[in-house]
């Protein structure tokens, strides 16, 4: 059973409540859930929230719209990987992340691909980041419950066990991993949703590519970016290396 388990909650500190604000008439969720549902090989989508009251209307979301769910731990988002994939009974998980309301389902089938043809403990096309070639926002990784069992019970750090996949990629744990290549370097771009300028622009990316009558696949998306420079701008203050 391969299974997306998308990582949602409202108390983001940098834009609260994202993850309910609208995207082309459907809330930021429905929209990724929707896009994420078009991967050939993803056979349940899951969404891993907390068990805080006020992510009961992601519990409600989920309920209204038949979609599977899992109330976890708020800070040990590790442990709600765990729980969520031990109680679908999930062989293999692929990680989102509910920031990614623009994620290409083709890039989620090429990770998983990449997983499985080099017989790797973890997959990715976003790790490590400061060399991924890929926008940020279209983050995928891909690695198998009996990995995640094992980071589960070896790592006690606060910070392994909040971004879940350190432990996989950047401890040198003996994990054998893969990323995902890409001939062009579109590691530059943003169109991930941390700020109040994300949401702007990915609502202006969605516009365009309804004129065009594109679905947006990333490099669609990347086109319309690189023939507007006036979007790019729209968040750059929010790029990587944008302060260096």
């Amino acid at each position: 059973m391969i299974a997306a388990i998308i990582q949602a909650r409202m108390g983001s500190s940098r834009l609260p409540n994202k993850v309910l604000m609208e995207i082309d008439g459907k809330i930021s969720l429905k929209f990724m859930v929707d896009r994420v549902a078009k991967s050939n090989f993803i056979e349940k989508i899951i969404i891993a929230t907390t068990t805080n009251k006020r992510d009961k209307v992601i519990v409600d979301f989920c309920i209204k719209n038949n979609i599977l769910f899992y109330c976890g731990s708020e800070n040990d988002v590790l442990d709600r990987y765990y729980q969520a994939s031990k109680i679908n009974d999930i062989k293999t998980i692929v990680r989102l992340t509910s920031d990614c309301p623009l994620i290409d389902p083709d890039q989620i089938d090429q990770t998983i691909d990449l997983y499985f043809d080099k017989g790797v403990n973890y997959a990715a096309n976003a790790v490590p980041p400061e060399v991924k070639k890929y926008p940020d926002g279209s983050d995928v990784e891909v690695f198998s419950f009996k990995d995640l069992t094992r980071a589960w019970i070896e790592t006690k750090d606060i910070k392994d066990r909040e971004h879940v996949t350190f432990y996989f990629w950047k401890r040198n744990n003996g994990f054998k991993t893969a990323m995902l290549d890409n001939k062009y370097d579109w590691g530059k771009y943003r169109i991930t949703v941390d700020y109040k300028e994300d949401i702007d622009l990915v609502r202006q990316i969605v516009r365009e590519l309804k004129e065009q009558k594109k679905f947006g696949t990333t490099k669609e998306i990347v086109e319309i970016l690189e023939s507007n420079p006036e979007l790019i701008k729209i968040n750059a203050m929010h790029s990587w290396g944008a302060n260096w």
